[in-house]
């Protein structure tokens, strides 16, 4: 609830003021009609409230009623641009979804029914507090009303003066409570069904996701091009021969290009782009993360045991950078130490895995607690395998199993 004397300073009371406003008017015309209003009674004002409800009972029925109000709801009832606080209301939780159930058409049917009953009231106080601060004006003026019978005597215009900011402040307040009162409604009544926070939940998780992806192909291929260019870089150096120093530049050189293409299409991916599945390398292109890393100077030894042309086509490509990602660790981690690679296909299993010695010092260590390795798990997982990581014995292991069934 609204405490002294926040209400007053602050510009959504008084859009909320003329969203309450507004909602009156129709009101007021049905009133003009039936039942005339030229000598209002009780019973009268009782038409007032009720003759409009059938049609706007008619009204909710149409699906685009619920982001119509939804839209004024987000606009004046929550604070937002015109309110000196940003935002433009998405965060107040009403969504602006055209109506796709009967379930949300019942709730915007209440909500505008309980909109038209809050704003008749407010317009009535609003008229009646304001004729009341005018009557008390003109009696301190010296020209007291009839109506004004609260007053104790004609010549009370002091007494009149002083009570003229009390009408102001009671209907400012009533305006802050009522308008409180709405905005709470219309996140009961106009926020997002369970279907909608349901998709919206959806959308959520495709969107991260899609940043793990993309997030998982840049480490491995930039991370992967990067590794290989500091250690041939590092072993020309250390050789001093111009042959050797030539063949690190060619393989910095193509390790770059691949790395370069593999960004471009990430940022295809970025930009919304239209991206070829068939672009992605897969592991029958592996022969060059192989020759990259003997390059760099390590022993890779390699044993492949059945097709790999008959993987389907995610899980080769998965399988590719998962091998990158362990040769990129080998390279980075332990250097130009020997490597054994073994790629198996059988049991509608693509069994991957990558050997190396550890370095001294470091055969308890790991666990396999790196963001890469992270990867090669989820990886792993968003295809129903599994991957096992960490020191085995003496060795580093990296044990993928993939399904190709």
């Amino acid at each position: 609830m609204p405490r002294f004397p926040g209400p007053l300073t602050r510009t959504v009371t008084y859009t909320r003021w003329l969203h309450l406003l507004c909602a009156s008017v129709f009101a007021f015309v049905c009133g003009a009609v039936f039942p005339g209003l030229s000598s209002p009674t009780l019973r009268d004002w009782l038409l007032v409230y009720v003759v409009p409800v059938p049609f706007l009972l008619v009204v909710a029925l149409l699906p685009v009623a619920r982001r119509a109000e939804g839209l004024q709801a987000r606009l004046m009832l929550f604070p937002g641009g015109h309110a000196r606080v940003a935002g433009d209301g998405a965060e107040s939780g009403v969504s602006v979804a055209a109506s796709a159930s009967w379930q949300d058409r019942g709730r915007t049917a209440v909500w505008l029914v309980l909109r038209l009953f809050l704003g008749l009231s407010v317009a009535l106080a609003t008229g009646q507090l304001m004729a009341l601060v005018l009557e008390l004006v003109s009696a301190a003026a010296g020209h007291p009303a009839d109506t004004l019978s609260v007053l104790p005597a004609p010549d009370a215009g002091v007494a009149c003066a002083l009570l003229v900011p009390v009408p102001v402040l009671v209907l400012l307040y009533l305006v802050a409570g009522a308008g409180w009162m709405l905005a709470r409604a219309a996140h009961l009544l106009l926020g997002p069904s369970a279907a909608e926070r349901l998709a919206a939940l959806e959308e959520r998780t495709e969107q991260l996701l899609e940043r793990n992806r993309i997030a998982r192909e840049l480490h491995d291929s930039i991370g992967h091009a990067l590794t290989v260019a500091v250690v041939q870089a590092g072993a020309a150096r250390a050789a001093g021969d111009p042959a050797f120093t030539e063949r690190a530049l060619d393989a910095i050189e193509e390790t770059g290009r691949a790395a370069l293409e593999d960004l471009e299409r990430v940022l295809l991916v970025l930009r919304e782009a239209e991206q070829p599945a068939t672009g992605r390398p897969t592991l029958q292109e592996a022969d060059r993360l192989l020759d990259s890393a003997r390059a760099s100077g390590a022993t890779v030894q390699v044993a492949v045991d059945g097709p790999l042309e008959t993987v389907p086509g995610p899980v080769s490509r998965e399988g590719y950078r998962i091998l990158q990602e362990a040769l990129t660790n080998v390279l980075r981690h332990c250097g130009t130490v020997p490597v054994t690679v073994g790629l198996r296909v059988a049991d509608r299993r693509l069994v991957l895995e990558v050997r190396n010695p550890l370095p001294a010092g470091r055969a308890s260590g790991g666990g396999g607690t790196g963001s890469g390795l992270r990867g090669v798990r989820e990886r792993a997982a968003l295809l129903g395998g599994r991957a096992r990581t960490g020191p085995l014995g003496d060795e580093w292991q990296v044990h993928v199993e993939l399904p190709v069934g």
